[in-house]
């Protein structure tokens, strides 16, 4: 093992030790609400703490005098941290980096802290309308920090090899799977759809048909499911297997040659991999336009954060030029600020082009209290559409139907 991935490790071990100290209360040490020290939760890669930890965070202790212990916790584990610390009274956590498709049950649950009064905080410079993610009923709980949307890969010599170029629309990404399926045999196009969890392509294909997820038998939810029906046998099997990490792999390895993907997917495939021929824009439009999922992390304050001052400090420094600049450059992410883009690297460039025009057309997932219903919803008629090739009108009423049962209870609470 090299060193550095021996110190890697070494730094993921002595996090997640950290972790259980935080989140149990065991242990020596200071006390929990002691103003000097800043508890800070995120989930990022290895590679990705180490520009944090090297780069970032030493910064903000020294023109605070303050001790920053940032650990790793999983976006799926937030929520019942969280909890666990409200029961007990020990609230030991005074910030939270949270994905932004996973905020709704942190705010209807009464986790985080309303942080209205801070929204002036947010940078003009921040790019469209991500501030509004972190809203909910009229109210901001989260301030902007990593905005995310997904570019779209493709293997540029396989595409030249067969007379093809980037889909832009519907019927060209239909043509684009049927071509590459008739000539080598398999699928080589492959989306994102698991049929469970996130439902972010989902998503996509239903707003960009002028549907409403949280509708999904009006006439724009019918059009994407009959598309997809039609699109689905052309695909890659990978389709129900991809994920950032998988998606990765078969675009390095030729497995598939045209994916959707995160941008800091570039970092891994093209600087790293030295995969030069795989190029990115950000997508193809549906009948009424293009429309992306907006994804990434936000910065919230858990309820009863024994440093909530020291942790809006924090969050400022997190959203300033100069440090927006350090990730950009030293992660591959992209920045929420229209102004810290001059630093890319020439490499960079391109893909930085896509993901603002990504983020350009990107809206958050619906923040509704019964999101987690709707979403199961929404993949179980994927599922039965495309997959068992069930009615589309007959399986979007039956889901429908669902989701509006679900709103009704949530708004009966």
């Amino acid at each position: 093992m090299k060193k550095s991935s021996m110190k890697l490790a070494a730094a993921g071990i002595a996090a997640a030790m950290l972790v259980s100290g935080i989140l149990t209360g065991c242990g020596g040490g200071k006390a929990k609400n002691d103003p000097s020290t800043l508890r800070v939760t995120m989930a990022l890669s290895e590679e990705e703490w180490a520009v944090m930890r090297k780069s970032v965070i030493p910064e903000f202790e020294k023109a605070n005098n303050v001790k920053v212990e940032a650990v790793q916790v999983e976006a799926g584990d937030v929520v019942k941290k969280l909890q666990a610390m409200k029961g007990s009274g020990k609230v030991e956590i005074d910030l939270i980096a949270q994905d932004s498709n996973n905020l709704s049950s942190l705010v209807y649950n009464g986790l985080v802290e309303d942080l209205t009064e801070y929204e002036s905080l947010i940078p003009a410079e921040s790019i469209g309308s991500l501030a509004k993610a972190g809203q909910f009923d009229g109210k901001t709980y989260f301030m902007p920090y990593r905005p995310n949307a997904e570019i779209n890969y493709y293997n540029e010599n396989k595409f030249n090899e067969y007379g093809l170029t980037a889909p832009t629309n519907w019927d060209e990404l239909y043509e684009t799977a049927k071509v590459l399926k008739e000539k080598e045999g398999i699928g080589r196009v492959a989306l994102k759809i698991k049929m469970s969890g996130d439902v972010i392509e989902l998503a996509e294909f239903i707003r960009s048909a002028g549907g409403d997820p949280l509708v999904l038998n009006d006439e724009g939810s019918i059009e994407a499911f009959t598309y997809l029906q039609k699109l689905w046998p052309e695909l890659s099997e990978n389709t129900i297997k991809a994920s950032f990490s998988s998606t990765n792999g078969f675009l390095a390895k030729d497995e598939v040659y045209y994916a959707p993907n995160w941008p800091f997917g570039a970092n891994i495939i093209v600087k790293d991999g030295g995969k030069k021929e795989i190029k990115a824009y950000a997508g193809f439009e549906g009948p009424k336009g293009l429309v992306k999922t907006l994804g990434g992390e936000m910065l919230g304050i858990p309820a009863g954060s024994p440093n909530k001052d020291l942790a809006v400090k924090f969050i400022q420094y997190l959203e300033s030029k100069d440090v927006q600049e350090t990730l950009m450059r030293e992660n591959g992410w992209a920045s929420f600020r229209n102004d810290a883009y001059g630093e890319a690297e020439e490499w960079q460039k391109p893909y930085f082009e896509a993901t603002l025009e990504a983020l350009a057309a990107a809206q958050p997932l619906p923040n509704v209290s019964y999101w987690s219903e709707a979403q199961q919803a929404i993949n179980d008629a994927a599922k039965e559409i495309a997959i068992e090739g069930k009615d589309v009108k007959t399986t979007l009423d039956k889901y429908a139907a669902q989701i509006a049962e679900a709103k009704a209870k949530s708004e009966a609470k």
